[in-house]
């Protein structure tokens, strides 16, 4: 990673996601999980584009799933992060935290939970 390219915020909670999910990481999911936990929606467009984003950058990889029939034969596309992808989501949520030291109301909450 670039000195200074930190992943930006939606970037930040797509990688966030996909960590958190696993082995269950594809667009559909990831998009539920950002939807679910930040309380605000995202189209499943932006999801993909952000991750393919994300797979150029070395921060996600993919493979495919099995076909499915629900998906008229297609199959899902599943996203891990990589060990790059892990340093740039630890180095921007660092970045964060060094930012908001010290402002009133944006200290971090007990446990190192935002």
């Amino acid at each position: 990673m670039a000195k200074g390219d930190l992943p930006g915020a939606f970037e930040q909670l797509v990688l966030l996601s996909v960590l958190r999910l696993g082995d269950n990481a594809y667009g559909m999911t990831v998009r539920r999980d950002i939807e679910e936990r930040t309380e605000r929606g995202a189209s499943l467009g932006a999801v993909y584009a952000t991750l393919e984003r994300l797979e150029s950058k070395g921060y996600v990889c993919s493979r495919p799933g099995d076909a499915a029939p629900e998906r008229e034969g297609r199959a899902r596309r599943y996203f891990r992060i990589t060990d790059q992808g892990h340093a740039a989501a630890s180095q921007a949520l660092r970045a964060t935290d060094r930012m908001r030291a010290g402002l009133p109301g944006l200290e971090p909450l007990a446990g190192g939970a935002a």
